[in-house]
């Protein structure tokens, strides 16, 4: 049991956990107030632009029925009972699309303004210099209340202190076109001192005695 609480405990204290509950609560009263935007504001001016390209002066200019209910009204007149029809109603359908949009233009912003800050905290965490380049500096005289200084001389010492990049190592083909070259280059080589020299003597003695030899065996 005490394991359990223990390990509930390392759960629920985690960073990103409690970002993530943040992050929930806040999107969800966000969305609040997204919705009541949508559904107060844009959603009737929706359902009056609806109204006035079909035409007409009531809502069944905004809505399609498939089954109409009628009723009567306070004067007797007959009247659309929309609690009890069956209708499409478009101007829903385009709010919910519309605050759907809104949500995530605003998290799309949120989340690049985050990035960002977080890339610019990366970039100069990378740019600070080290403990030993700070003791390098000092003994260059460097004035380290000055921050361009500082850059600019940590910039130098690294360009300065930087390995030397190696050659890039021959790759598989180029090491079999180099062998094939050298092979070629062997197979073609000749005595440069002629044919009537004593190597090329020896190995007319030599070829007949190989083939007798041949032959005996």
């Amino acid at each position: 049991m005490k394991k359990f609480f223990k390990d509930f405990k390392a759960f629920i204290s985690r960073g990103n956990i409690l970002d993530l509950a943040v992050g929930v609560i806040i999107g969800g009263a966000f969305s609040a107030i997204v919705t009541a935007f949508t559904n107060s504001i844009i959603r009737p001016v929706i359902n009056l632009i609806l109204a006035a390209i079909v035409g007409g002066d009531g809502l069944d200019a905004v809505y399609t029925f498939l089954k109409k209910v009628w009723t009567v009204d306070a004067n007797g007149d007959p009247i659309v009972d929309l609690t009890k029809s069956i209708y499409i109603d478009w101007g829903a359908f385009i709010t919910a699309v519309i605050d759907f949009l809104i949500i995530a233009l605003v998290l799309f912003l949120i989340i690049k303004a985050i990035m960002g800050a977080a890339n610019v905290a990366k970039n100069a965490q990378k740019v600070k210099p080290t403990k030993e380049e700070k003791k390098a500096l000092k003994e260059q005289g460097v004035n380290m209340k000055d921050r361009k200084a500082v850059l600019a001389a940590t910039a130098e010492l690294r360009a300065k202190n930087a390995p030397v990049p190696e050659p890039p190592k021959p790759t598989q083909e180029e090491l079999l076109t180099q062998i094939l070259a050298e092979l070629q280059k062997q197979n073609a080589m000749v005595c440069e001192c002629g044919p009537e020299c004593e190597c090329h003597a020896e190995e007319k003695k030599e070829k007949p005695a190989k083939k007798a030899k041949a032959k005996k065996d």
